[in-house]
């Protein structure tokens, strides 16, 4: 199939998609209330308030009013949550160091001994005692 094909499918699809999708949600009703289940509050209808009252709220909190203590305690929660957090990645980044380096540095370490090791016995040949009884230490 060419590229023309796949977009025209894929679209077609899209479309009844689509359609049948907005028909589903007038479909969808649910069973008849009854008088009692009719009466109660719906308690996702008080989520949304209306224009009127938002204004209102909004006009009662304005920027300069003071923050509750209970605004100041979760924020600082939040704060000291957040420093925490911080202090554990930086922990965490320099132990991954200091073990990166110390693990560098003992590899070096040991190169230099090998390599130490083999200029000792290319030109001394045995002729001379082994190294550790030249020690001055």
């Amino acid at each position: 199939m060419n590229r023309k094909e796949i977009l025209l499918l894929s679209g077609l699809a899209t479309f009844v998609l689509l359609t049948i999708l907005q028909e589903g949600e007038g479909a969808a009703l649910g069973s008849p209330k009854t008088d009692a289940e009719k009466t109660k509050p719906n308690p996702k209808k008080n989520i949304f308030l209306q224009d009127s009252e938002a204004s209102n709220f909004l006009k009662r909190r304005s920027k300069r009013s003071p923050r509750s203590r209970d605004e100041v305690n979760a924020e600082n929660r939040q704060r000291q949550a957040a420093d925490e957090r911080r202090r554990e990645y930086y922990e965490e980044q320099r132990n991954e160091y200091e073990n990166y380096a110390e693990e560098q540095h003992d590899e070096h370490q040991e190169r230099n001994r090998e390599h130490t090791e083999q200029w000792r016995q290319w030109h001394y040949n045995n002729m001379y005692p082994s190294y550790l009884y030249h020690r001055y230490y």
